[in-house]
């Protein structure tokens, strides 16, 4: 969808120290591996008062009666607070998408509940006083009756007539149904002589970040300031005006240091809401730290897509048409963006292929369950997977192999406007699949894939070749009369050099790990002529710099970094003019080598920064009309979204006889775009496949019938460790796009993104000669074990041992060390 008729951006020369490029140290390191940052639980004020949530423990249920009395007489409690204290609240939480034409069921979600309650863990009652672990002790004593309600957890089950309805006034647990098409899709599969379809179960996550989310409210003279663990700090600024009812100006959010987000702190909670109402409320200020149980039961889970999809083909393997139908499950309630999440996956649905048509349809489903929202890719990484899977099937039934496949239909003319609308920048599909084949030696994998299984050893290979969108803006793409964001989606910084030649940027994104003090501070220091040291980043404080909308969707450097490159260049322009007439020369003379400004031909004639700011800031001899001072601000709203790519393979071998899966090796050939420190882009790729790697294997977030969250905590939510995942071949291709001056796409998804259809193919791989074709996510020990015995009992493999009987009758665990497999069962 980009936005066409808008000129392409022209590539910018910085023509400085040629820091950009470099694989630097992060800057922002020494201070985080020692100990010296700074998060919002290190904080504390005078008079503070500490905050315990009081919680649901039923899944569905009305609240007959809240008896706090126990509660506040306990020592050191100030207050107990439930929903009715709270009624002079605003507004309930906003949800800010509402596409065109499409109803979007959007119940009343206040930080206490008020009547009833639709999932474990929803807040019903806060205890505020003087200890954290007295509150806390405080908090058990709060007596709450409920009137359980039936559960529904399954969201095909919660669209059934006669399932339980969660809220009455919608009569339906249906949330919104949404349509994004392009082409002839039934002419498409018509004409298809072959039609693979599938059922795909991209099951629910969680961000799991190191850091839990904490908020510290102060209401003082008037003024609110809110520092929180958030990847959106002037959102949230926006939000608690528009719950709170208060002027933005009278509202100061910071985001200090955040020990991760991965999109669960993409969100504005109502815990932020709660502690600035109890902080204004009391006159003293609040903190709240969640568990990491609370973390896990009321902190946004991801994906929990059931997709049914199909791809239609002729023989000769030319793709016709895609068509997939998406039910999401979006939880109880919304918080401030859930339900437009799974419509992402319409965006790159369709791949790196050259599709005639493609349609993708989508149905919003309440269960009680918590709220469902961006993690980690955010729609992206669900199409992916089911895209590539289908493709491998698609190769397996046409006999044909599915890399030649996948070259047969790669998109390659750009930019390439898609059937659905979206305009993909550019790209070189075959030059990362090409770079990543040279790195894996398919050909000896095979002869040795085959000597293995002679000796009773399954070894297999996966592959996925994806695109992806990110980079968000553009505004007009993404808000009211578009996609139905409301809201604009540019990026703000502002470049200020001081008196002394030092720099100072404020950007308006707001890091969590990225590396943006960095990155960022190389686009500067290439632009005007000094060093990384030279340069400060300031982020994460609604009071300093201008309006941001801050970091999601991978899109801080395409989009904060290019409004930092644009206005460092503004920066850059004027110093020129200033050189200029100090050295009585053009401007348009005046080149930046070396970390001077000088004069083409004769470089004898130069001023370093400091010599130009000098001037600018005693503007006793400025050019005619130059107003002092030396900064500068842009507002960049790209014209385009960016379409990332690349290839990316897996080796796993599969102990036939427990369903262990261990990934012996991992190749990813991504391209970015050109590289501002490759260093930074390697550290995006190994998370980004760890966080794939774990959901392909160890993670899910599961509830039982009941509504009970089963994964509450760590011990249940089996994250991979650093001994379960191998080193990684990282290798990358540049293909600028043209949509900014930089020439960069977003990394930070990517990796999340291509991963897991790569590890689930090379299990399938592995498997295929004992007839397993099918696997959903998590690929545990005892799901895997099921399917190979499935299999054979079809007569598609050895027959069954007796120590795999053995290990199926105690639960499928493997023996050794790894995450122990989450509970199989329970909701999808």
């Amino acid at each position: 969808m980009g936005v066409p008729g808008v000129e392409a951006a022209e590539r910018a020369e910085p023509g400085g120290n040629g820091y950009v490029g470099r694989s630097l140290k992060r800057k922002e390191d020494p201070r985080l591996i020692t100990g010296r940052a700074a998060y919002v639980d290190d904080m504390t004020l005078p008079r503070m008062l500490y905050a315990a949530i009081v919680r649901s423990p039923e899944a569905h249920a009305r609240i007959v009666s809240i008896d706090t009395t126990a509660a506040r007489e306990q020592p050191g409690v100030e207050a107990v607070f439930t929903g009715e204290d709270l009624t002079d609240l605003a507004a309930p939480c906003p949800m800010v998408w509402s596409p065109p034409g499409v109803e979007v069921h959007v119940p009343d979600h206040w930080p206490l509940a008020r009547d009833k309650v639709g999932y474990v863990g929803q807040p019903v009652a806060v205890v505020l006083g003087h200890d954290k672990y007295g509150v806390v002790d405080a908090a058990e004593q709060v007596i709450v009756e409920y009137d359980p309600l039936p559960v529904v957890v399954d969201p095909e089950s919660a669209l059934e007539e006669g399932a339980p309805i969660i809220h009455d006034e919608f009569g339906t647990n249906k949330v919104f149904e949404w349509s994004l098409s392009g082409g002839d899709v039934e002419g498409a599969f018509r004409d298809a002589d072959v039609v693979i379809e599938r059922r795909v179960v991209n099951h629910r996550t969680a961000g799991a970040a190191i850091e839990p989310r904490g908020v510290l409210a102060e209401w003082r003279h008037g003024k609110l300031t809110l520092w929180t663990s958030t990847q959106i700090p002037h959102i949230c600024r926006v939000i608690l005006s528009i719950q709170l009812g208060l002027d933005e100006h009278n509202i100061r959010v910071v985001a200090p240091d955040v020990g991760g987000g991965f999109g669960s702190k993409l969100q504005v909670y109502g815990e932020e809401v709660l502690a600035c109402w109890c902080a204004r409320k009391l006159g003293r200020p609040v903190k709240w730290t969640a568990t990491r149980s609370e973390e896990m039961a009321t902190t946004h889970h991801g994906r929990d897509q059931i997709d049914y999809v199909r791809i239609g083909a002729k023989r000769d393997g030319t793709v016709t048409g895609i068509h997939a139908k998406i039910i999401q499950d979006c939880g109880a309630y919304h918080l401030i963006e859930g339900p437009v999440i799974p419509t992402f996956s319409a965006c790159v649905m369709g791949g790196c292929y050259k599709f005639d048509a493609i349609q993708t349809d989508i149905v919003g489903v309440f269960t009680n369950k918590f709220t469902t929202d961006a993690i980690r890719g955010a729609g992206r990484p669900e199409a992916t997977h089911m895209i590539e899977l289908t493709m491998d099937e698609l190769a397996a039934e046409l006999d044909m192999d599915p890399l030649e496949l996948r070259r047969k239909n790669f998109i390659d003319e750009f930019p390439s406007e898609r059937p659905h609308g979206f305009i993909y920048d550019s790209g070189d599909y075959h030059g990362t699949l090409d770079r990543c084949l040279e790195m894996l030696d398919l050909e000896a994998f095979r002869r040795e894939q085959a000597e293995l299984r002679e000796r009773g050893i399954y070894r297999g290979v996966g592959f996925s070749t994806y695109v992806e969108i990110c980079g968000l803006g553009p505004s007009r793409a993404l808000g009211p009369e578009g996609w139905g964001m409301q809201g604009g989606y540019f990026e703000s910084a502002h470049v200020r050099v001081h008196p002394t030649g030092s720099i100072t940027v404020y950007t308006g994104t707001s890091p969590h790990g990225q590396g943006h003090e960095t990155g960022f501070a190389q686009i500067v220091a290439d632009r005007l002529g000094v060093t990384p040291d030279a340069v400060d980043l300031i982020y994460g404080d609604t009071h300093t710099g201008p309006f941001g909308k801050n970091t999601y969707g991978s899109r801080s450097l395409a989009v904060g970094g290019e409004a930092i490159a644009r206005a460092a260049e503004k920066v850059q322009d004027k110093a020129k003019r200033i050189v200029a007439h100090q050295l009585e020369a053009a401007p348009e003379d005046i080149e930046l080598v070396g970390g001077r400004f000088q004069v083409r031909g004769s470089p004898d004639k130069a001023m370093t920064l400091a010599q130009v700011a000098g001037e600018a800031y005693i503007p006793a001899d400025l050019p005619e009309g130059m107003e002092a001072g030396l900064d500068e601000t842009c507002f960049y709203d790209p014209s385009n979204f960016v379409w990332p790519f690349g290839a990316h393979a897996c080796i796993s071998e599969v102990d036939v006889e427990t369903g262990r899966v261990d990934v012996v090796r991992y190749i990813a050939v991504d391209d970015c775009g050109p590289a501002i420190n490759p260093l930074l882009i390697d550290g995006q790729i190994h998370g980004g496949i760890v966080h794939a790697l774990g959901q392909a294997l160890y993670e899910q977030v599961v509830y039982d019938a009941d509504g009970q969250l089963v994964t509450g905590t760590l011990v249940d939510y089996a994250l991979p460790s650093a001994a379960d995942v191998p080193n990684f071949d990282t290798d990358r291709t540049e293909t600028p796009t043209p949509t900014n001056t930089l020439g960069v796409k977003g990394v930070g998804e990517a990796a999340t993104i291509a991963c897991s259809p790569a590890v689930v193919g090379s299990v399938l791989d592995a498997l295929r000669p004992l007839g397993v074709t099918e696997l959903n996510m998590p690929l545990t020990p005892m799901r895997v074990w099921q399917a190979i015995q499935e299999a054979e009992g079809r007569g598609g493999g050895p027959a069954e041992t007796e120590q795999g009987r053995e290990l199926g009758e105690q639960g499928g665990g493997a023996a050794g060390s790894g995450p122990t497999a989450p509970p199989e069962g329970g909701a999808s």
